[in-house]
């Protein structure tokens, strides 16, 4: 299976905040999950990648060329859903559609036109009479009709209810059903990952914590609940995160077979992914 994005060693800094050596990266046919809370860099990550902000140092190729060089036949190749839209607001869909198709040298109007009859989107609406659902789904047919491989997608269902959300979710399955392509989407919203990802990288603080296959992460990881009795030094340091009432303890731990050897009588939960970022970034141990 080849790689349709590798990243190596990205590093970019902000007066409050850096990117540290992000490495990553996403195989074909694979839908993957880009996990982290708010601020801890997924939009920077993104934007770096995309070549849309500066002073980024570190190697980037999609479909095994360097982005250096090649930015045309790449950004032909890829669609980018971003969370703030980059339409103008006082143009109509269609005449925004003009501005962009040209771009594009594999643009198929008539699938224009199939998404947007899709999306019940009016080609004579103007951008800024669109809700945040019907943006995204402008933003989506736009990236569907010139043959995009690689989506990019940055926070596209926060905001959004959840009949809007299904139907994306529903969409982005289409749209791998074909083989050959590759979804790479950012969100803390981790519900939406459980229902369709492939793949999970999750960053925190500027790094990356954990490339891995969804199905084997959520295999690895554990929700023990228990008596506070039972927590000592050393059976604290079995688990990533635990949090206390007066009625017990909840820790998340990748070593089950450990805490279940020196801790009875406790209750074992398979987690959401939910539960592995926020035992990730930490808690009270």
């Amino acid at each position: 299976m080849d790689n349709i994005l590798e990243v190596s060693g990205i590093n970019k800094s902000y007066d409050d905040f850096s990117l540290k050596d992000i490495s990553f990266y996403l195989p074909e046919g694979c839908i993957t999950g880009f996990v982290g809370i708010n601020g801890a860099g997924k939009t920077t990550t993104l934007r770096s990648i995309l070549g849309l902000t500066n002073n980024v140092s570190g190697k980037i190729n999609f479909f095994g060329m360097d982005i250096k060089g090649n930015e045309s036949e790449i950004k032909d190749r890829i669609g980018i859903v971003l969370d703030d839209g980059c339409f103008y607001d006082e143009l109509t869909i269609s005449e925004m559609k003009s501005i962009i198709a040209p771009a594009y040298k594999n643009w198929c109007e008539q699938d224009f036109i199939d998404y947007l009859e899709r999306f019940e989107l009016n080609p004579k609406q103007k951008i800024n009479t669109l809700s945040k659902g019907m943006r995204m789904k402008y933003a989506l047919a736009l990236s569907l009709s010139h043959k995009a491989e690689l989506l990019i997608m940055d926070e596209p269902t926060s905001g959004l209810d959840p009949l809007v959300r299904g139907q994306l979710l529903k969409i982005l399955t289409e749209y791998m059903e074909n083989g050959g392509k590759g979804v790479f989407f950012s969100t803390h919203i981790t519900s939406d990952l459980d229902k369709i990802a492939d793949m999970l990288i999750m960053i925190d603080n500027g790094r990356i914590v954990f490339r891995e296959e969804k199905d084997t992460l959520l295999d690895t990881y554990r929700i023990v609940k228990g008596d506070r009795e039972a927590l000592t030094t050393d059976t604290r340091k079995l688990f990533l995160s635990i949090s206390e009432t007066d009625f017990g303890f909840t820790g998340i731990t990748k070593q089950i077979s450990e805490v279940r050897s020196y801790i009875p009588n406790i209750m074992v939960e398979r987690p959401t992914i939910e539960d592995i970022m926020l035992g990730n970034i930490g808690g009270e141990k």
